[in-house]
């Protein structure tokens, strides 16, 4: 490593957990969630389900990195492929080896970056892109993971990591979250059709998602509040390209970003590399 940044006062959640402690809280409120029930048209004032038909002034579309699968909305958010691996328990010695003693998350600051902590049943969970982004937007079934991707995570995490070299990998897994087109997030309600949305967080919606759940509050109550006027809200970015331009230009970014990598790498040069300039410019990120 040539360097290092440490950011104190922070906290990290359990996303999981997170979601099913707000699920029994506004459940305990006499608050109705129907799971399973996949949603297949939106309009004012109604949502079109697998199950029946729903009709309210308001309707929020919080589906995040698979929105492109209702109808009318395949362009709005690209939906990009995140994967993790969750090694088995390391032995205390080896924790001491390491020197991670504490509860520290930790990244890179390469342009195709990977994130790891240590869980609380003393395993590492590396994460990281696998297959960026599958054809005409397609995600993958049921979390399963490529064999390519776990071999790459895995290689990433012995090269930050060499005193692990051999520790079995018991868990890999894989899901989707959204982009917009400037890859930005996005919160807003519009009036004339009663239909609010939020998401667009591009990888960091655990904390995101609080605020713009906060905001939708506010704007479907008709507050006008601190958090209305903030920029994000009633955004509209551009639509992505239609297929297979976007295709290409989330592969072509991602071998970009690689190869940026791999030449900063090399030549120790501190100044972003050209190749990872022209990447952002591609995808408009």
């Amino acid at each position: 490593m040539l360097g290092a940044l440490v950011t104190h006062g922070v906290a990290r959640v359990q996303p999981a957990k997170l979601v099913r402690g707000l699920a029994a809280a506004v459940e305990r409120l006499g608050v109705t969630i129907y799971e399973d029930t996949c949603v297949t048209g939106l309009a004012p004032g109604r949502v079109t389900t697998a199950r029946g038909t729903v009709r309210a002034p308001r309707i929020l579309r919080a589906t995040e990195g698979f929105t492109h699968g209702i109808p009318g909305q395949e362009r709005e958010w690209l939906p990009l492929n995140s994967a993790m691996v969750v090694t088995e328990p390391l032995p205390a010695a080896l924790w001491e080896e390491i020197g991670w003693t504490g509860a520290e998350l930790f990244g890179d600051a390469a342009h195709a970056y990977c994130y790891a902590q240590r869980t609380r049943e003393g395993r590492i969970a590396m994460g990281g892109r696998g297959v960026p982004y599958r054809f005409a937007s397609r995600t993958d079934r049921n979390g399963q993971t490529q064999a390519a991707t776990i071999a790459k995570l895995t290689e990433i995490l012995y090269r930050m990591l060499p005193q692990v070299r051999g520790l079995r990998l018991d868990h890999a897994w894989c899901g989707v979250l959204g982009v917009p087109r400037d890859w930005c997030a996005t919160v807003g309600l519009d009036p004339a059709t009663g239909i609010g949305w939020a998401g667009g967080y591009v990888g960091l919606g655990v904390s995101t998602a609080n605020l713009a759940g906060r905001t939708l509050a506010d704007l479907v109550l008709g507050r006008d509040t601190d958090r209305t006027g903030l920029p994000w809200v009633n955004r509209h970015p551009r639509k992505w390209e239609p297929e297979p331009l976007r295709w290409l230009g989330v592969h072509g970014m991602y071998q970009l970003y690689a190869l940026a990598d791999r030449q900063e790498a090399a030549g120790g040069d501190p100044r972003t590399s050209p190749l990872a300039r022209l990447a952002n410019r591609l995808t408009g990120r």
